[in-house]
């Protein structure tokens, strides 16, 4: 039986729910603020409905920052990799930053529409997916434990950025690669005057187009000389840039697993820098630990990638090269030069380990309109000659 207070001007109804099956005290559910004895009367039987149904959802007052970081430590046990976690406790700090005290169950579809808008303005679509996920998932799991009766993020739909002419430009921009020429004297300067395995990890990323996370995580396992190949199962995963606090994670995606024919000369490069390997192992045998990567500091531990973009950086500062060239560029530039050697798209995907055809239609696009404007450029110059 409900039970009706009247309190000052307002009335508030208690109903009798049931008994908390861990501390075995009485739950009741309150609420007040109503004009008249009618209404908090009628809002009582209500709620007694729906518990003879068992459709009563008593709402959490759990603040919001509590529960996502409970959830981030659920979804970190559920097998997903550590970089999965990482993002989303990245993305979950951009709801915790405005309700982090606020009670999850009070938090409304509205707020939430406020909130990715307002996101929306700053940050860019794909962005904007990651945080949408991980804001539907912490509060399907939010109404999974009966903490709230209405997900805020249901029906709910990430608007779409309308891009500026200059945000267009950059990201015609962001795909940028060695010519053919370039590459030739960055990979000649980078044997005459790089540092210990500069040569061989510029030459692989470039003869392979590797991603620079699946090259660091190789191991000699993953080689064999005969036929020539690269096995690509893992890649390297370390945000801190510790040389001993790094995982190996599967790859980007399902495609990405994949066996890579390598040339002769990679070949004779890798079994060179083999025997240069077992010295270094030999001189540092107090000190060095075989996990048995090919691209291996002198402790045996993986290089790190701010060890390769530093390295990067010296050799295009030697070289005169000012183009913003990064690992992944290396990845662009085969990608070209396999399209500029008539390679099939089917094969050139298959090979850069795409799940999605579409990003290698991107990629492809932009890089044959680069080879289209060169033609072109080529064939104004053989007329001028003419005239």
């Amino acid at each position: 039986m409900a039970e009706i207070i009247q309190r000052g001007k307002t009335w508030t109804y208690k109903v009798y729910i049931g008994t908390d099956p861990l501390t075995k005290k009485r739950i009741s559910d309150s609420k007040g603020g109503f004009k008249t004895q009618k209404e908090a009367k009628a809002a009582a039987r209500l709620v007694e409905l729906q518990k003879q149904n068992g459709t009563f959802v008593k709402e959490s007052d759990i603040p919001f920052k509590q529960f996502a970081q409970d959830w981030v430590k659920t979804y970190s046990r559920s097998g997903v990799k550590v970089s999965s976690v990482r993002a989303r406790e990245k993305e979950m700090k951009h709801f915790i930053s405005v309700w982090g005290p606020y009670p999850i169950s009070r938090i409304t579809k509205k707020m939430y529409q406020d909130r990715i808008i307002d996101l929306s303005e700053q940050y860019s679509h794909n962005y904007m997916d990651g945080i949408h996920a991980c804001g539907r998932m912490i509060f399907r799991q939010a109404i999974e434990l009966g903490l709230m009766k209405v997900n805020p993020t249901e029906n709910f739909k990430l608007p779409k950025k309308q891009q500026t002419v200059e945000e267009l430009e950059k990201e015609e921009d962001e795909i940028i690669f060695f010519e053919k020429e370039e590459l030739a004297h960055f990979l000649k300067l980078a044997h005459s005057h790089g540092l210990e395995m500069d040569h061989l990890i510029f030459t692989v990323l470039s003869y392979t187009g590797l991603r620079i996370g699946e090259l660091l995580a190789l191991k000699w396992s993953d080689f064999n000389d005969n036929p020539g190949t690269l096995r690509v199962i893992k890649t390297l995963y370390n945000p801190t840039n510790n040389f001993k606090k790094y995982h190996l994670l599967t790859p980007k995606t399902k495609g990405s697993v994949r066996t890579i024919r390598i040339n002769d000369k990679l070949v004779s490069m890798l079994k060179k820098h083999k025997i240069i390997q077992n010295e270094v192992k030999l001189k540092n045998r107090l000190i060095y630990q075989d996990y048995g990567f090919i691209f291996a500091r002198e402790d045996g531990h993986p290089q790190l990638r701010k060890v390769v973009e530093t390295r990067l950086k010296r050799l295009l500062k030697l070289a005169r090269i000012e183009k913003k060239i990064t690992p992944h560029s290396f990845r662009h530039t085969h990608t070209s030069l396999l399209l500029e050697a008539g390679v099939g798209i089917k094969e050139v995907q298959q090979r850069l380990g795409h799940t999605d055809i579409n990003t290698t239609m991107n990629i492809y696009a932009h890089m044959t309109a680069n080879m289209e404007e060169k033609a072109s450029q080529k064939f104004d110059k053989l007329m001028e000659d003419l005239l």
